[in-house]
This record gives structure tokens, C-alpha cells and sequence, in this order.
């Protein structure tokens, strides 16, 4: 499955409503582009009235007064260009700061099951490559376009104004020109939506090989997996080299235009001018003219072709804003804390469940332990009980409510998952702790990192609570990010905790020292932990004991063990390593 790539349209009604959001600014900065080009066609209209006046006869003054005009106008076009230039600057500056921001509280909101169908690659793709070509057209692109083509519009119009006829020739080369700009855009948004693809899944590659390095070198898989690294970088060189193509055409061919233009220009002007139809001066002012035009129109294929790219780009980063919903809130209130699963059935690949009609009922205050074999189906049971995947049968309440009918942010308040995969943000430790409660006191952040046991080895740190963690900052063990991350779940303090083996990074003496912290922390909080270490099921009411995909057993510890089957195996194999 791959995160859907947004329409032509759909991309043009988000530009368009971009734009709408800061028309005023674009508009002065359109009038004051307008205004520099103005500016730039005074001088070779000057040197074209030279001409003529030279030859007809004029004064020493006259040309003076020509050159201080033409001097002014310098120096009108360069103030007027450099203000002109510094707005744009700060206008994509401000399109691209609204289009990242959208985009990062889209993200956040994807639903995790569809995140997890698509892979991490396509999603890591669309947030580094494709904002970076974004960036690059944003803040440069559309200010150098609207350059280009106001230039390029007046430049012609002074030309079909001073003289219509010489004019007619500087369109000679405007038909290569547009069959090969017309070929090339026929071709390229294909070319690079591919070549973004094969970035995408050279990502995925990538970002597995890191993440699973440990597993790469168990099974010893290093030569399979730079052998799939090797596939996805031929495949990007692949789609790289048939873009490469697209620009061999192009490039030689807007070159092309530029050498016929000016010499069709001249040769036809001075005919022209040899027959008295114009002036020598008009086909100088008209040769200067298409001269000038050389850079704007580079400029503008050069950005066409970049603004190809970045459309591309574009239509990716909106592709993820058309991620359909995977649940709708509803206005109905839980009565009570009680949660409930009745007949939960999942599937990461439809017609292929994982869990097969569970029913469980959590009592408020209750601590539930699951156990079973690996892949039998329990941090799925977890991610259901926490409201993070909507069941694919059955449902999940909450006081008579299922969770996906709660608004996200009252689900998170009651319900709240902590795996063992834990993120340490580029921050204070405290500014880390704080998103789960960004007005907690200093006082209160160290009772939460005393529940996890956590506040003696911060309180040795040289800045404590203000010691920068993360990229460039203090590192912290695996063990202390997992309490950091338990400590930010104290501060939550949601109705219902499920721990997905949060604590396995931990020695097992100081896993269990901090679960008996946090539950006399969390006293009256239902827990649902999810156990590799049986000391934890050992502790809690009740343990259901998970085996393909069912809840095979369910009873207190006592009850399991003394009824003998798959829990007492596992407790006296458990008990006698």
C-alpha cells in the first residue's frame, strides 16, 4: 500500500488557495517586479533614440542628458529589484512556513494502521525529499517566476509598441521554443513522480536496514538486504537518468531560441531599416530588447523545469492530507471508566486476522497482564484496548462508547499506550516531559521522574531538568529514554495505561522496583501491561494468556497456576531459569 498522490486539480486548488491567503503581498510584489522591468526597458530605448539622434545630428548636452536618464533609470531598477527581491524572499519564506506546518499537523494525524500498511519509507520520503524540493521552489522558484514573466510580457510589449514590424521576428524562434517546452512537460510529471518512488522506497530500505540492524546481524541477512539496497539505488539511478534525458532535449533546444531570435532580429530589422520602413535606432533598441530577454527566458525554462519537480513534490505532500480518516468522532460521553472488548477481530491484511473474537471485560482500578508467545497476537490486543487501530469485528467501549467514536484528544486523556520504542525530542529533559503536560511545574515534573525512578540520574546531570537531550545534546541509555517516556505517562495520567513491555529495556531487579513505583503512583488507574517478565503478571488481578490470536486463559495468577495448563507451564519453565 502506498499513501495516495494527490490529482492535477487537487494541486491547483491548493496552490490557488495559497495564494488567495497572501494575494495582497504577491500583488505588491508583482507591482514593484513590474515597476524594475519598466526601469530596464529605459536603457536600450535610450540607446536606440541615440542612434537615431547621432545620425541625424544632435548636441554634446543632449547626449549628456540621454546618459544621466538612463544612469537614473540603473539606478530606479536596482533599489526597486533589491526591495522587490527581499519581499519575495520573505513572502516564500512565509508560504513555505504555512505549507510546512499544515503538513506537519497532518502527518501527526495520520492514522497509525495506515502509516504502518504504507512502511515508514514513503511517509520519511515525502518529509525530506519532497519538502526539500518544495523549499527550493517556494522561496526561490515562484519569486524568479514572477520575475521572468512580467519582464518577459513587457520586454515584448515595448517591442510590438516602438516597432510592430521588426517585431514580428522575434517570434521566429517562439515555435521550437513551444514544441519543445510542450514535449518536455508532456513527459516530465511521470518521469519524476517515478523517480520520487524509487526515493521512497530506497528510504524504506534504508531506514529497516538501520532500524533492524541488530536482526540484520543475527540471521546474518547483511549481503540480502545491500543486495535490495543495491536494487532500489539502481532503480533511482534508473528514473534519475531518464529525467537526465528530458533536460538534453530541453536545455539545447531553449538554447537554440536564443541564438535565432537576435540574428533574425538584426537581419530582418536592417532590410527593414535599408528600405526606410523603420529606423536604425528602433533595430538597435529591438536587438538590445531581445538580448535582454535572454535571461528571463532561461530563467523561466530553468524554473519551469524545477517548478515540474516541485509539483510532483506537491502533489505527494497533499497526497497525505487525502489519507481518509479511519474513524469519526462522535458527540456521545462514556458513563463510567469500565472498558470492554466484545468480539475484536483484527487484520493487517484483509482476510487474514490476527485476532479472533475476543471478549474481555477491565474492571477501574484493575491491573491486567498479558502473556503468550511471540506473534500471538498480544501488542495487537494492546493497540485495540488503547484505541489506536479500530477493531476489523467487534468493538472496543469505553463506558458504553467505542473508543473510535471518542475525539482524539479525550481518547488520549483516558486511554494511553507506552511501547518499548521510545523517542527522545530535541529539547530540555523538562521540554520532553511537558508534552504531556505543557503547564507542569518544575515540582511536579520531578515527581513524575521520581515514580520512574528516573530523578536521582537527572539530578546528577550538570543542568538537571534544563540539560539539552537529543540530536546534539546530553545522550541519554535506552533505559533512561524508556523512564522519560513513562514519567511523560505519569504526567498524562490517563483513566486507562496500557504498557506494552515498557520496562523491557530495564534490568529485571530495576523493572520491577519501577512497576511497584508506578502502581502505588497510579493507584486507581485500570493497567493493561503486556509482559515478557512473568514477575509482572505475578503482581497483577488477573492475567489472560494469549495463544493465536484468542484469549485462551484468564484468571488471577493463583487460579492459572493452579489450574495447570498453558500459564503454570510457562511460570514453572520461567521459575527454574
Amino acid at each position: 500500500m502506498k499513501l495516495p498522490i494527490a490529482d492535477a486539480r487537487t494541486t491547483w486548488d491548493y496552490t490557488r488557495r495559497l495564494l488567495r491567503a497572501n494575494r495582497r503581498e504577491f500583488l505588491l510584489i508583482a507591482a514593484m517586479t513590474m515597476a524594475s522591468a519598466l526601469a530596464g526597458l529605459v536603457g536600450p530605448w535610450l540607446l536606440g533614440r541615440l542612434v537615431d539622434d547621432v545620425s541625424t545630428g544632435t548636441t554634446a548636452g543632449h547626449v549628456r542628458d540621454l546618459v544621466l536618464i538612463a544612469v537614473a533609470a540603473i539606478l530606479v531598477r536596482g533599489v526597486i529589484q533589491k526591495v522587490a527581491q527581499q519581499r519575495a524572499m520573505v513572502f516564500g519564506e512565509t508560504v513555505f512556513a504555512a505549507m510546512r506546518e499544515e503538513f506537519l499537523d497532518t502527518a501527526t494525524a495520520l492514522p497509525l494502521s495506515t502509516v504502518e500498511r504504507a512502511g515508514t519509507g514513503d511517509l520519511v520520503a515525502r518529509t525530506t525529499n519532497d519538502i526539500a524540493k518544495l523549499q527550493n521552489a517556494v522561496r526561490f522558484g515562484v519569486p524568479q517566476l514572477t520575475v521572468s514573466v512580467v519582464t518577459i510580457l513587457l520586454t515584448v510589449v515595448a517591442c510590438l509598441v516602438m516597432a510592430p514590424l521588426v517585431a514580428v521576428a522575434i517570434f521566429v524562434g517562439l515555435p521550437l521554443l513551444l514544441a519543445v517546452v510542450r514535449w518536455y512537460l508532456r513527459r516530465a510529471p511521470d518521469a519524476y513522480q517515478a523517480e520520487s518512488a524509487t526515493y521512497a522506497a530506497l528510504n524504506g530500505t534504508i531506514t529497516e536496514s538501520v532500524e533492524g540492524a541488530s536482526t540484520v546481524d543475527a540471521l546474518d541477512l547483511g549481503s540480502r538486504r545491500n543486495g535490495r539496497s543495491d536494487a532500489d539505488i539502481e532503480a533511482a539511478y534508473r528514473a534519475e537518468l531518464r529525467t537526465l534525458r528530458l533536460r538534453t532535449v530541453l536545455f539545447p533546444g531553449v538554447d537554440l531560441t536564443f541564438v535565432i531570435a537576435p540574428v533574425a532580429v538584426l537581419v530582418w530589422g536592417g532590410y527593414l531599416a535599408s528600405q526606410g520602413t523603420v529606423t536604425m535606432g528602433a533595430v538597435t533598441a529591438l536587438v538590445m530588447y531581445t538580448f535582454q530577454l535572454t535571461g528571463p527566458v532561461w530563467n523561466l525554462v530553468y524554473w519551469l523545469d524545477e517548478m515540474s519537480v516541485a509539483a510532483v513534490s506537491l502533489a505527494r505532500v497533499i497526497g497525505v492530507r487525502l489519507v481518509p480518516a479511519d474513524r469519526v468522532a462522535s458527540d456521545a460521553s462514556p458513563s463510567s471508566g469500565d472498558l470492554e472488548a466484545r468480539g475484536v477481530r483484527y487484520a493487517y491484511r484483509e482476510g487474514h486476522d490476527v485476532l479472533h473474537g475476543i471478549d474481555l471485560d477491565l474492571r477501574p482500578g484493575e491491573r491486567l497482564a498479558i502473556v503468550g508467545p511471540s506473534g500471538a497476537g498480544k501488542s495487537t490486543l494492546g493497540r485495540m484496548l488503547a484505541g489506536i487501530h479500530p477493531p476489523t469485528g467487534g468493538s472496543v467501549t469505553v463506558g458504553g462508547v467505542p473508543l473510535v467514536d471518542l475525539p482524539l484528544e479525550e481518547l488520549r486523556r483516558r486511554v494511553a499506550l507506552v511501547t518499548q520504542e521510545h523517542h527522545v525530542f530535541v529539547g530540555t529533559i523538562a521540554d520532553n516531559l511537558r508534552l504531556a503536560d505543557v503547564g507542569a511545574s518544575d515540582a511536579r515534573l520531578r515527581e513524575a521522574l521520581a515514580a520512574v525512578d528516573a530523578l536521582s540520574w537527572v539530578d546528577e546531570l550538570a543542568e538537571g531538568l534544563a540539560t539539552e537531550i537529543g540530536s546534539g545534546g546530553a545522550a541519554l541509555t535506552p533505559a533512561q529514554a524508556q523512564q522519560v517516556a513513562l514519567a511523560r505517562l505519569v504526567l498524562l495520567d490517563p483513566d486507562v495505561l496500557v504498557l506494552d513491555e515498557a520496562t523491557s529495556l530495564l534490568d529485571p531487579r530495576a523493572a520491577r522496583h519501577l512497576e511497584r513505583s508506578l502502581a502505588a503512583v497510579l493507584h486507581g488507574r485500570t493497567v493493561v501491561a503486556i509482559a515478557h517478565r512473568l514477575h509482572t503478571a505475578h503482581d497483577a488481578d488477573r492475567v489472560a494468556v494469549v495463544e493465536d490470536g484468542r484469549i485462551t486463559e484468564l484468571g488471577s495468577h493463583d487460579e492459572l497456576v493452579a489450574a495447570g495448563g498453558s500459564y503454570a507451564a510457562l511460570w514453572h519453565s520461567w521459575q527454574h531459569e
